[in-house]
């Protein structure tokens, strides 16, 4: 050991700077000219009376560094680490490198996890936990937090979640005599001097202009236009700067680099590795937002729980929780953040398997729900009035629903999926005749008042068959034969006038009412529906949990639940998302339902797709024009539809009637225009994806859609499902300018394949990671790592759930507790984002 009173060994910052820098290069002795041996050989004799005499000493001083590999170069700086900043050997190493892609997820996870044995994450102050506001870190103020709640961040945790969207790779550290023009670069130098300049075209703007040295040359770097600098960089100092490599007044520069001024000890967050890019927003930098972050990682990170227990996790080749957190953020590595990644997807599925497993079995145990008789006689009448033949599929639902309602406990929940026109209103009414025919109520709920009308319109045809239908606008009554008493259906909407309102909600409270349709206007105070047997749910993914609960809780007793979705939904993606819910599927299309001819259009062929909508009006024929997916923002998507219906108005169709619909108008005024393009007063609607549900013009024969590259297939073949309704042939248009080979190939399957369920299954494989409706539906969860299409990891996390339900299905057991907060954190994340 030094001796006592001594100052510490010249060679120490040295040697902590080429640690660092050894790191950041992943271990391939480059970080001193001529390899890091003769720095060792310099050093030699004060650097092994520093380490105490044994195995250590001999792992630290005896071999040679250039002879080592990656790996034991890596456990070897741990080893130096600890010497240096404790003056003792202290044992320590780090992750394996994965021998084979198979084995990659155990490896890293075995090695992160001997890792974090040798690392002491600091803990939150006392008194304080991960789930303290963020105003707790150093420097983040109300205004700062405001500003990081705009990014769902409101607690520490919330910021150690707040996952990059990239990482930029900065780790390609150079000599100044190893740059060249084009290439990125990282480099660490010395500053050797600091200037204002002026710049620009009248010399009016303020550039900061420095000049960096290492051992092999030196460098000019300039920031334009940030004459601040020259008060932050001071010569004889070290900084870390990345950027590519440019030509500037004829000799090479970096202009405008990132950058980090190195103090002692401290590894660079900006440069000199994989750079975290964060979401943003307005007031908050990019390097701001990774210095508060960077900061939580360093001083709370201990604060969070590990969720999995040891044998799952050693079971499914996980690392810690702790490792994943910093190496998502900061990863030493790809290999390392892809481990990382898995880890996070697997807690993310694995609790909302959790979660969905948990309702299931509480629904299961506790609820009571009502025996509906089978009732032959309405059924079966209803059915032989209608004009068509159902499908097998279309039976085989019916068949399945039936089952759940004579069984009665525990209540029916079931979903009904089937793109648009496979006939789901026809098995949904099945159901609600026969409850009606039971003396019980039932209800139908949707998102929209176009779409509630349209659902009555609908019974009423439907119904219309039937023995002596009598009819208004909000209230239909049919007489059967086998029935004593009329069945009646009502229409209840935002709209309905007061007077109206005033009788169906008398009507449904004493039970004269046996159906109810309509929009939200059904849950809120003063509509009761005691007898309520069946509720019914159509386009389940625009409703929060919170909202069907509410439908359900209209009725004294729990009704049973049909939730239908025109949304295909792979098997794989079902299971997960709807593993609450059993699944019925009308998986085939009536007899004689016309394809939709799709094609994609190149630019240069945007006017002759103008024309071909002209002609079709000329016809007498509609058209939608569907606006690209500018993003989550709903201002800026209304911008979008804005200006392309304005530049349509003005140029393209000035002589025809144009309507605009997107996301910032209110429900009344949306409503206003679907209806007048529904009865023919416009003859093209102009729109955002808020027509991608709601909305049957039989009519319409033209659906183009601008920008179709930034939609998922599964919402483009719900575009295209929006046309081809009624008689006449309709087409279905893709619009892109620039598609990405990716694009091109979804776009591809689009024009070949018209099976709902077959393009779901190709969108989950090409699409990847993200959400895969295409925007944020309210109920789902936000998944911020899983990647959808990665189906071992599914398979996985529901076997693994699936297990520890069985074991400990209210997760009461010790090992379980910090799971059980999870899963409640997430059951309250969603019912907030529902209600």
């Amino acid at each position: 050991m030094a001796p006592a009173g001594s100052g510490p060994p010249a060679w120490r910052d040295s040697l902590r700077n080429i640690l660092r820098l050894e790191e950041s290069r992943g271990f391939d002795d480059r970080a001193v000219v001529g390899g890091l041996d003769k720095f060792l050989q310099r050093w030699a004799a004060e650097m092994a009376s520093l380490v105490a005499a044994g195995d250590s000493a001999q792992r630290l001083t005896g071999h040679p560094y250039s002879q080592m590999s990656p790996d034991e170069r890596r456990q070897w700086a741990g080893l130096w680490r600890a010497v240096l900043n404790n003056d003792a050997p202290a044992a320590a190493s780090t992750p394996p490198p994965a021998a084979t892609p198979h084995k990659q997820a155990k490896t890293a996870s075995k090695g992160a996890e001997t890792a974090a044995k040798g690392q002491n994450r600091r803990k939150p102050p006392s008194g304080l936990t991960v789930d303290s506001p963020v105003t707790k870190l150093r420097g983040v103020y109300d205004k700062t937090a405001e500003k990081l709640e705009r990014l769902d961040v409101k607690s520490v945790r919330d910021l150690l979640y707040l996952f990059p969207s990239k990482h930029i790779d900065y780790s390609n550290f150079s000599k100044v005599s190893e740059l060249s023009p084009g290439e990125e670069r990282t480099l660490v130098a010395d500053v050797w001097e600091v200037r204002t300049v002026t710049g620009g075209r009248q010399g009016k703007r303020k550039d900061t202009e420095a000049i960096l040295s290492d051992e092999t040359g030196n460098l000019r770097v300039i920031w334009f236009g940030q004459q601040y600098l020259g008060q932050t960089i001071k010569p004889n100092t070290r900084i870390a700067v990345s950027g590519k490599v440019d030509v500037y007044r004829g000799q090479l520069a970096l202009k405008s680099p990132r950058y980090e001024i190195l103090s002692r000890g401290q590894a660079p967050i900006n440069v000199g590795r994989l750079v975290p890019v964060y979401p943003l927003t307005a007031g908050i930098t990019d390097r701001n937002l990774r210095r508060i972050v960077w900061q939580a990682l360093q001083e709370w990170l201990g604060g969070v729980d590990e969720l999995l227990p040891d044998d799952l996790r050693a079971r499914a080749g996980l690392m810690p929780l702790a490792d994943a957190i910093q190496q998502a953020h900061y990863p030493e590595n790809q290999g390392q953040y892809e481990a990382a990644r898995r880890r996070l997807a697997f807690d993310e599925l694995f609790t909302l398997q959790l979660a969905v497993l948990g309702r299931r079995n509480r629904q299961s145990k506790s609820e009571q729900g009502i025996a509906v008789g089978r009732q032959p006689e309405v059924v079966e009448g209803f059915l032989s009035s209608l004009p068509f033949q159902l499908t097998g599929a279309q039976k085989r639902c019916i068949g399945q629903i039936d089952g759940d309602l004579e069984r009665g406990t525990p209540p029916m929940n079931r979903l009904l999926q089937g793109e648009v026109g496979s006939g789901k209103t026809v098995v949904a009414l099945a159901a609600l005749l026969r409850t009606a025919a039971s003396g019980y109520q039932g209800a139908v709920m949707a998102p929209t008042e176009v779409l509630a009308e349209q659902h009555f319109q609908t019974v009423s045809r439907l119904l219309g068959g039937m023995a002596r239908p009598v009819q208004s606008d909000y209230l239909l009554s049919v007489y059967l034969d086998s029935l004593a008493r009329p069945v009646t259906v009502g229409l209840l909407t935002g709209s309905t006038r007061a007077s109206r309102k005033r009788e169906l909600t008398e009507m449904a409270a004493n039970g004269a009412l046996d159906l109810l349709i309509g929009t939200h206007a059904l849950i809120q105070e003063g509509v009761s529906l005691p007898k309520l047997a069946l509720a019914v749910a159509d386009e389940q993914h625009r409703f929060g949990v919170l909202q069907r609960e509410a439908l359900r809780q209209r009725g004294l007793e729990t009704p049973h639940t049909l939730i239908m979705s025109a949304t295909p939904i792979p098997r794989t993606l079902t299971l997960t998302l709807y593993g609450d819910l059993d699944v019925s599927t009308i998986d085939e299309l009536p007899a004689g339902r016309e394809k939709v001819a799709t094609r994609w259009v190149s630019p240069e062929r945007r006017e002759a797709a103008y024309g071909f909508i002209r002609r079709q009006v000329h016809e007498g024929r509609q058209a939608f024009v569907i606006c690209p997916l500018v993003g989550e923002s709903e201002v800026i998507e209304a911008k979008a539809a804005t200006e392309e219906y304005e530049q349509l108005s003005e140029e393209v169709f000035p002589d025809l009637k144009l309507g605009l619909l997107h996301g910032r108008m209110s429900a009344k005024d949306k409503d206003k225009v679907m209806r007048r393009f529904r009865d023919g007063e416009l003859d093209i609607l102009v729109s955002t994806a808020v027509v991608e549900v709601g909305i049957d013009v039989a009519n319409a024969t033209v659906m183009m859609i601008e920008g179709s590259d930034r939609f998922g297939l599964a919402q483009l073949h719900q575009f295209r499902g929006r046309v081809g309704r009624g008689e006449h042939k309709s087409y279905c248009i893709l619009m892109s300018d620039t598609p990405s080979d990716v694009a091109k190939e979804r776009l591809a399957a689009l024009e070949e394949i018209h099976d709902g369920f077959r393009l779901a299954e190709v969108d989950l494989e090409l699409r990847g990671p993200g959400d895969f409706f295409g925007t944020r539906q309210s109920g789902l969860p936000n998944l911020r790592m899983a990647q959808l299409s990665d189906r071992s990891l599914l398979d996985s996390a529901r076997e693994e759930a699936a297990r520890v339900m069985e074991q400990d299905p209210r997760l009461r057991q010790k090992k379980h507790a910090h799971l059980a907060d999870n899963v409640a954190r997430f059951t309250d994340a969603v019912s907030a984002e529902a209600s």
